[in-house]
């Protein structure tokens, strides 16, 4: 069943996916970071990894293709990756520039983080971003994230250096930027070692 949002909805992903995954990820442009790897990904490589793909209980990652409501088009993916049952998993999001400034971005986003925190169960949510993505900083920001680690010139892209930036959003924050939501879990306390880098900063 795929979730849904106001303006879109998040399905599986398909076999015919692989051709706009393809290309996005070869436009400089709409890489998550951008000229950080060569524009040389296949369709073929994709369907590789797509039919290699094997049925599993354990979901600690997941990738969903955005679906614009009004026209069924695929307008990108959202995924998240490296969950960690009901403490934390970080996002990261990829649309087609076609669809850029028309608020399907922040809602297919919306969307996938009311799934981590209704249905997951999640403490915390984080993405990898760095300084010179000021629109994905952003994007962020509207949902409610917050800077929470900042690398100093350590990433390298355009000839220039950059810092890269973590940032995450808290459970108790989501849950106050939406009243009309009631957070039914009890809270936990987390050990030492189930913290992210991010926890009480």
């Amino acid at each position: 069943m795929a979730l849904e949002g106001k303006l879109v909805v998040l399905r599986e992903e398909r076999r015919e996916d692989q051709r706009l995954f393809a290309a996005l990820r070869n436009d400089l442009e709409t890489q998550a970071w951008p000229k950080a790897l060569p524009p040389d990904y296949t369709e073929e490589m994709h369907v590789k990894r797509f039919e290699g793909l094997e049925f599993t209980y354990e979901r600690t990652s997941a990738r969903l293709v955005i679906e614009e409501k009004s026209s069924g088009r695929a307008a990108g993916f959202v995924s998240y990756t490296g969950e960690r049952h009901r403490i934390s998993a970080s996002i990261g999001i990829v649309v087609a520039k076609e669809f850029w400034g028309t608020g399907t971005a922040l809602d297919a986003q919306e969307t996938l983080l009311r799934f981590l925190f209704e249905e997951l169960g999640l403490r915390e949510v984080h993405l990898w971003t760095h300084s010179g993505l000021p629109k994905a900083i952003g994007l962020a920001e509207k949902s409610g994230f917050a800077v929470c680690i900042r690398l100093r010139e350590s990433v390298y892209k355009f000839g220039e250096l950059f810092d890269a930036v973590i940032m995450s959003l808290a459970r108790e924050d989501y849950y106050a930027r939406h009243l009309d939501i009631v957070d039914r879990l009890p809270s936990v306390e987390l050990g030492a070692k189930e913290m992210s880098p991010c926890t009480n900063r």
